[in-house]
């Protein structure tokens, strides 16, 4: 049974099936051959049961956001607003597209978003400033995945929705990894423009600079705000991680129409843009909680973990194995289905473990990070490529690498000091008790 499961969803990933579609299919075959009795007559009730979540009603406005920050050029504002503070570090603009990612992130909730917008506003600064290509174009695509680790992260709410985990426990846990990703991101960044100074883009002279910093705090002030008001309000006790949802595209709409670009054509395009991401994410969710019903049904996931717990290996060694297996799939496997397809199956081998179901969240969400950069399948590369216009696609990739290994280095910090994510969750709940 269990080889037939991953035979299955091999042949359909091969094939080039949409990940719903997949999802859906290997469900049915497997009910089809191993259940008692026909289990798609569930699927309506299953469909209503977990699109009707309350917690996945955060999806499309932590979506919106980020298109109405898109939008209405507040990140290109926001860019502009943070290149002073980087003029004088060597690598210059490499660090402001990763502070720029890092602020985005924590208003949009979305990777891609972060990776397309930041694209936007910072390429066309590329040539001008003759920085290293690859480099440059691999900051954007590295700094972009952490829309998914920064909190608010449309990646944890759907993890806190298939493992029944607090998203606000994932938020907390992911804020203190993600800056700290951010900034093992700039000081690789500094190191190899240090070693290449003529990496690092033209010197800057010092005039002024200063007051270009003061004059763009402005600028920088309503992102923070926005972030404050989501997360603010869901650690204050305010406000569920859903509530705060509508409280942060209340206020992002409040500072788009203060900036007099609250027009038609912006909204429409939110609009849009929100849809298509929307829909696509539910279809898969409603297709993955199908392929789970019926998995727990025929007691397959009790099998992959009694089996893989028969190994008697340590849990750390088991954990490594994990790691490793999740570090080739993502090469193979867009991240989200590869989050939905696994997570019913590895969450409860690392429990029966004894590791930590948040803990385990931000670790998760930085191999997903990692995924997200690496060729083939690694879908910030393609968002980069497509933002940029033109260029060979390996220099891409190869930028791209020596973020991957900061990933690694962070996902080793995390495994040797777990508290790095679970302090500020005990410290929230000790405060709140």
């Amino acid at each position: 049974m269990i080889a037939v499961a991953f035979a299955l969803l091999l042949i359909f990933i091969c094939v080039g099936l949409p990940v719903a579609a997949a999802l859906g299919l290997m469900g049915y075959v497997l009910q089809a051959k191993y259940a008692f009795f026909p289990m798609t007559g569930a699927l309506g009730e299953l469909a209503w049961n977990s699109s009707s979540d309350f917690i996945l009603i955060a999806l499309p406005m932590f979506v919106m956001m980020g298109e109405l920050m898109h939008r209405s050029g507040m990140s290109e504002k926001l860019f502009q607003a943070l290149t002073p503070w980087f003029a004088r570090v060597p690598g210059r603009l490499i660090h402001t597209n990763i502070a720029a990612s890092a602020v985005f992130a924590a208003t949009s909730g979305s990777s891609v978003a972060t990776a397309a917008t930041i694209g936007t506003v910072a390429i066309p600064n590329m040539d001008k400033g003759g920085y290293n290509r690859p480099l440059f174009l691999g900051s954007i695509a590295a700094g972009g995945t952490l829309g998914i680790l920064i909190p608010p992260s449309i990646n944890m709410i759907i993890y806190a929705v298939l493992t029944d985990t607090s998203v606000g426990d994932l938020y907390a846990a992911g804020f203190i990894p993600g800056f700290v990703l951010a900034g093992l991101f700039s000081l690789m960044v500094l190191g190899i423009c240090l070693w290449r100074p003529a990496w690092g883009g033209p010197a800057v002279a010092a005039d002024g600079l200063w007051r270009e910093r003061l004059a763009g705090l402005k600028h920088l002030l309503p992102p923070l705000g926005l972030f404050f008001v989501v997360v603010g309000s869901i650690y204050a006790g305010l406000a569920t991680a859903t509530e705060a949802s509508a409280l942060g595209l209340m206020a992002t709409l409040g500072l788009v129409w203060a900036n007099g670009q609250l027009t038609l054509r912006v909204v429409l395009h939110a609009f849009e843009g929100t849809v298509r991401a929307t829909c696509m994410v539910m279809l898969i969710v409603i297709a993955a909680f199908f392929l789970n019903f019926v998995m727990v049904s025929i007691g397959l996931i009790k099998a992959i973990t009694d089996s893989v717990l028969a190994l008697g290996w340590p849990p750390l060694a088991m954990l490594l194995a994990i790691v490793v297996f999740y570090l080739i799939l993502g090469c193979f496997m867009e991240t989200l289905s590869m989050m939905i397809a696994t997570t019913p199956v590895v969450v409860p081998v690392l429990v029966a473990l004894g590791y930590d179901p948040v803990w385990w969240g931000i670790v998760f969400v930085i191999l997903m990070e990692a995924a997200l950069i690496t060729p083939p399948v690694g879908l910030n590369l393609y968002v980069v490529q497509a933002v940029r216009g033109r260029g060979a696609f390996g220099e891409l990739c190869a930028g791209a690498l020596p973020f991957v290994a900061a990933m690694i280095v962070m996902i080793g910090i995390l495994i040797a000091f777990p508290d790095l994510a679970l302090w500020l969750p005990r410290q929230l709940k000790a405060v709140a008790g």
